[in-house]
């Protein structure tokens, strides 16, 4: 059963050595995700399943030790996904490195010190439809009886004329709405996320969402918003359920 949940986002400018002189543009949402990895903590989880979007070569499954890298960005660091990386040293992960989010939530967990609980790593397609979203998270909350989610993934990025995707009038409306949601655990308004408008967004967020939406589904958790900006024209929020 879910028992915490918490959204991040996962660029990897999260990561100081990657945005360089930057790096103090996303101090605050660095705190914010450090407070709701907090909160997984303090759940007390049997279990804490990773679950971000992914190309095609990192979808699936990612065991615990699994390794990444961020030297696709210049930057010569190597993070791992929790444990002490014994069972991602064999054949079966040396070919499949962590995704670029799932990197990016275990440089977070590795910053806050996580030990709480065996970790576990799943990408997912940004195109995967909303049913087997849901149907997915369902299954990972039935993997323990107290499971927890760590949910990468950003909003449109489309906010402003230098976005990535460049603007959008519609990107602002999406996001808030989508902040609104997860903010709240609205589980139906994540389910009913517009999964054609999220892509046209360019939204990496939207499946992992629907995700977590699955595997609320009759928890009764209750939300909190502790970030929503948008510094480079891409929306970034940040979490916590429980």
């Amino acid at each position: 059963m879910l028992v915490a949940a918490a959204v991040c986002p996962c660029p990897p400018l999260l990561v100081p050595e990657v945005a360089a002189g930057a790096a103090p543009e996303l101090d605050a949402a660095r705190a914010a995700c450090t407070d709701a990895l907090g909160l997984l903590a303090a759940s007390r989880p049997d279990l804490l399943v990773v679950v971000g979007p992914a190309e095609q070569s990192g979808r699936g499954p990612h065991p615990e030790g699994t390794r990444g890298s961020f030297a696709g960005f210049g930057v010569d660091l190597a993070v791992r996904l929790g444990g002490d990386g014994a069972a991602g040293t064999g054949a079966d992960t040396a070919d499949r490195p962590l995704p670029a989010s799932l990197a990016v939530a275990a440089w977070l967990l590795e910053r806050t010190g996580w030990s709480d609980a065996p970790v576990e790593g799943l990408g997912v397609g940004e195109p995967l439809e909303a049913e087997r979203c849901v149907r997915t998270g369902a299954q990972l909350a039935a993997r323990a009886e107290r499971v927890a989610l760590l949910v990468m993934g950003d909003a449109s990025a489309c906010r402003t004329l230098k976005a990535p995707g460049y603007l959008d009038e519609r990107a602002a409306g999406f996001d808030a709405e989508a902040a609104r949601a997860l903010g709240t655990a609205d589980v139906d308004a994540l389910k009913a996320l517009d999964a054609e408008l999220a892509q046209e967004l360019k939204v990496a967020g939207r499946a992992p969402w629907q995700v977590l939406a699955g595997a609320a589904e009759g928890a009764g958790l209750a939300g909190a918003l502790l970030y929503d900006e948008a510094p480079y024209g891409v929306g970034y929020i940040v979490a916590a359920w429980s």
